[in-house]
């Protein structure tokens, strides 16, 4: 089971944007590597065109190392270590340390 899936909110806990919070977009899971919302964000420069009629920089967000995230806690929205449990029915939940909810 992955640490970290799509729609996660996530904590930055190491880089230029530590402490910020964001949404998981995206995940690598060959190169363990995670695309946060609004977190790692690089300037491109980009030619005119129907999607960009004006040209000139975006920002884009850029994948950062899985292990340099954590997930938030949905009490305290602090990082949270978690712990697997099955349920009755077969089904596997990751459920927090720090409160004991299911993330």
């Amino acid at each position: 089971m992955l640490r970290i899936k799509r729609d996660d909110k996530v904590i930055v806990i190491a880089g230029k944007d530590k402490g910020k919070t964001g949404k998981v977009i995206k995940v690598f899971t060959g190169k363990k590597q995670v695309v946060v919302e609004n977190i790692n964000l690089v300037k491109k420069a980009v030619k005119k065109s129907d999607q960009y009629p004006n040209g000139g920089f975006i920002d884009l967000e850029h994948p950062i190392h899985i292990s340099n995230v954590m997930l938030a806690d949905a009490k305290t929205n602090k990082a949270s270590r978690f712990k697997a449990n099955v349920l009755k029915d077969g089904s596997k939940v990751r459920i927090s340390k720090k409160s004991g909810e299911t993330i």
